[in-house]
């Protein structure tokens, strides 16, 4: 049992898969830093200060809050500003995937293919009997 499991876990798509995740959520920390620390505050100086993690819309009359986080606390809200810096997180993280993508098709492309294998003895046996059977019946 411990074989097919070590098997299973080590060998092709699962070690594989499980390296992808590893690197993908600390790529992911690194995109919501980018869009939490950089972008969204240049987005926000463009548009006169504004932060978009506390636009939402209260669904309770009970909430007086300004800021999403006491809103939260209050009764039920709807949290938009914070979903559009989702969405900006997605967009960029999707381009830069894309871009990735793009590089590394173009270097598949670039590499050129390898060259066909030599034929073997058997084969070129077989195509000079080809050949022979050709030019008997052809005459």
């Amino acid at each position: 049992m411990w074989n097919e499991f070590k098997s299973f876990a080590f060998k092709g798509n699962a070690f594989d898969l499980a390296i992808g995740v590893i690197i993908g959520a600390a790529f992911s920390r690194i995109v919501d830093g980018i869009v939490n620390l950089i972008i969204m505050p240049i987005i926000g100086a463009v548009t006169g200060g504004l932060n978009f993690d506390n636009y939402f819309l209260a669904l309770s009359g009970n909430v007086t809050a300004t800021n999403l986080v006491e809103a939260q606390k209050q009764g039920a809200v709807l949290g938009y500003g914070a979903f559009i810096t989702i969405v900006v997180n997605f967009l960029i993280v999707a381009f830069v995937l894309f871009q990735l993508v793009k590089v590394a098709n173009r270097l598949k492309k670039a590499e050129p293919p390898p060259p066909a294998p030599a034929p073997s003895r058997s084969e070129e046996l077989l195509s000079e009997i080809r050949d022979a059977l050709k030019a008997r019946s052809g005459t």
